[in-house]
């Protein structure tokens, strides 16, 4: 089946996929969202144990999605792997640390005895969910913006700035994409709470936040859709060769009218889940949300994957820049991995089955008064 794909088609389907898990991936951090909402949303201890409890039990699913979304990159586009883990080593270090830290403290939170202290661990919650949701936001934003590096002709990547990624945080336009992530994923974490936990108090906070966040969001969202629409972009020819093109990722919609209408709609079911918990007092808008951030994510992605547009381009040598063409992997090793991606949709039914096991209970005060159970 997938033999008889070209090179070019299986580039494009992976892209897609990348694409995909790159929106479920964003959805996701509605858990680094709900983690920046403790001190807001809770009133004493055993609310808090609430909220932690709530997406607690979600976060090893959003690393499910991460080791899928950076595994398929490694394997379908090894080129960039090397050059942007490889060269921009400090921001992606920088994003590890965070999440590291965010697997220590589920881990250690509550255990007894622990040298740090539970308040410290709480801490590492939040800087997991603003600084690691920020970096993240910085680095995807430099797939519009360009990094500075060089790819000579053995296919060996040079970076070309002493900071190693570090530097995408002077440029001011790479921050919109960063704030926005931060306050998107906070407004999913708070109406995940509304749909999992049983506290009216909590979920009238949570309604609050939602309208608060949904304001600094839609500043970012629209400052970085204003940036990009407006921006002269990269292209690159039937030959090869990199130019710069005004207006290129809006020209991008225009052409690809599926992914246009993929990125309306998705925005326009955040916006209604949005507008029907906080008007109509909704509770399963977290779902709608959800759908409409994946499709939104994964209409972004494919428009700077596709329609002959380098997504990673580089601002120190054009003829750098990674387009899907160029740092794939061979024929034969995409259609192996074509193969083995028969697999995502099995990995995506655990997902959803192990999410529906663990919120068919609402989570609740009592629940949480009970010493014997086991809490975050």
């Amino acid at each position: 089946m997938f033999e008889n794909l070209t090179l070019l088609q299986l580039q494009q389907y992976w892209w897609i996929i990348i694409s995909l898990l790159g929106g479920l991936f964003v959805f996701m951090m509605f858990v680094q969202g709900g983690q920046t909402l403790f001190r807001s949303l809770a009133r004493d201890e055993i609310e808090k144990t609430m909220l932690i409890n709530s997406i607690g039990r979600k976060w090893e699913l959003g690393f499910t999605t991460l080791v899928l979304f950076g595994g398929a990159l490694f394997a379908a586009f090894p080129l960039f792997y090397s050059t942007s883990f490889g060269g921009a080593y400090w921001v992606w270090m920088a994003i590890l640390f965070c999440f590291i830290i965010q697997a220590v403290s589920y881990e250690y939170r509550t255990k007894p005895n622990n040298f740090l202290g539970q308040k410290t661990y709480e801490l590492f919650l939040e800087i997991n969910g603003n600084i690691g949701v920020f970096l993240l936001g910085v680095a995807i934003s430099t797939f519009f913006s360009g990094s500075e590096f060089f790819v000579d002709e053995r296919n060996f990547s040079y970076w070309k700035n002493e900071l190693r990624g570090l530097e995408a945080l002077m440029n001011p336009y790479n921050l919109f994409l960063g704030f926005s992530l931060v306050f998107l994923s906070k407004i999913l974490g708070a109406m995940y709470f509304i749909n999992n936990i049983d506290h009216k108090q909590i979920q009238k906070r949570a309604v609050s936040s939602i309208k608060i966040n949904m304001i600094f969001f839609l500043v970012f969202f629209f400052g970085f859709l204003g940036w990009i629409f407006t921006k002269e972009g990269f292209e690159v020819d039937t030959m090869g060769v990199v130019s710069i093109v005004p207006l290129k990722y809006i020209q991008n919609f225009i052409d690809m009218p599926i992914v246009f209408g993929m990125f309306i709609l998705g925005v326009a079911m955040v916006v209604v889940a949005v507008y029907r918990t906080i008007e109509q007092e909704k509770t399963c808008c977290i779902k709608t949300g959800g759908v409409g951030v994946v499709i939104t994510v994964m209409a972004l992605l494919l428009s700077v994957g596709l329609n002959n547009t380098p997504f990673y381009p580089s601002t120190y040598d054009l003829q750098s820049s990674l387009t899907i063409m160029n740092s794939s992997g061979s024929h034969y090793t995409l259609v192996t991995m074509s193969y083995a991606s028969l697999l995502v949709p099995f990995v995506l039914g655990y997902i959803f089955y192990a999410w529906r096991a663990m919120d068919i209970v609402k989570i609740t005060k009592e629940e949480m008064s009970d010493t014997d159970a086991h809490h975050y």
